[in-house]
């Protein structure tokens, strides 16, 4: 992961450039999660990178909590006025002094964590959400993990695949219920994701 985090601090600027339009995909789940929640939910965003989907949330009455692991993205986001924590949900304290939040977002973040972590970070996302809240996620679909280096970041990065029924048994595992996997999600180079949405259980994992 810190390998990972060091190639996306390197060049920031350029992934938020090249990540600025919203496909049609991202803003259905985005308008389903805003549809969901209700005006004035709280979101937990893991992994703002420069922005976007935040805007696009708040622009439908969603509040966010704009967090992200790599410097770079945190520095940038604050320059231009948000409000952005540097957090790793693997370890950090995800909790918010205004209580649970309503709603989890991880848009193409999550597929940097290590297979045995995962459960590990969506147990500790149930664990500030509330009861009957949304979790929202993708991921690569595939199999095995591996290094790339495409796109905007020239320095590889960690990525970790994944198949519906694991994932889907990753989820339910970890404190969330109504666990919903759409696969062969069609990406723009021509790779295949994966998209969850789930509920929060009312029993603590």
């Amino acid at each position: 992961m810190d390998e990972t985090v060091q190639s996306y601090d390197r060049d920031a600027a350029a992934y938020v450039a090249s990540t600025a339009t919203m496909t049609d995909a991202v803003r259905a789940r985005v308008e389903a999660l805003a549809a969901h929640a209700g005006p004035g939910a709280r979101v937990l965003e893991i992994g703002s990178g420069g922005g976007r989907d935040a805007l696009a949330m708040e622009g439908l009455g969603l509040h966010v909590r704009r967090t992200d692991i790599t410097p770079g993205f945190v520095e940038l986001l604050r320059a231009e006025g948000h409000q952005c924590d540097l957090v790793d949900p693997l370890v950090d304290d995800l909790a918010s002094p205004e209580g649970a939040y309503d709603a989890v977002w991880a848009n193409a973040s999550l597929l940097h964590v290590a297979r045995q972590d995962l459960p590990i970070v969506l147990a500790r996302l149930a664990s500030v959400t509330r009861a009957g809240g949304l979790l929202l996620v993708a991921v690569k679909e595939g199999d095995g993990d591996g290094w790339s280096t495409h796109g905007s970041i020239s320095s590889p990065r960690h990525f970790t695949y994944w198949r519906a029924g694991a994932l889907r048994d990753a989820v339910a595992g970890a404190g969330w219920t109504d666990v919903a996997v759409r696969s062969g999600i069609a990406g723009h180079r021509g790779e295949s994701w994966l998209e969850v949405s789930a509920v929060r259980d009312s029993v603590s994992p």
